[in-house]
């Protein structure tokens, strides 16, 4: 159950990076005469630092699941 949801939330992830990546680079058809604007990348460190705290969410993310879980198993044996 974790890695499906660690699975789901990284393909999401990357998803919206390789969506904002593409919409600078496209010109708007009245302005194709004019060069686009150069698209400014974060370092690399606050990009690391962006994808630890996403995983570090999912992670405690799946940690309440399991709770969850562990409460209703221990409520339904009852």
């Amino acid at each position: 159950m974790k890695k499906i949801a660690l699975a789901a939330f990284s393909a999401t992830a990357l998803l919206a990076l390789s969506a904002c990546g593409d919409a600078a680079e496209e010109a708007p058809a009245e302005d194709t005469a004019l060069e686009a604007a150069p698209v400014e990348e974060l370092p690399v460190a606050e990009a690391t630092d962006a994808a630890a705290e996403a995983t570090d969410a999912a992670a405690d993310a799946d940690a309440a699941a399991d709770a969850a879980e562990d409460s209703a198993d221990a409520a339904a044996a009852e």
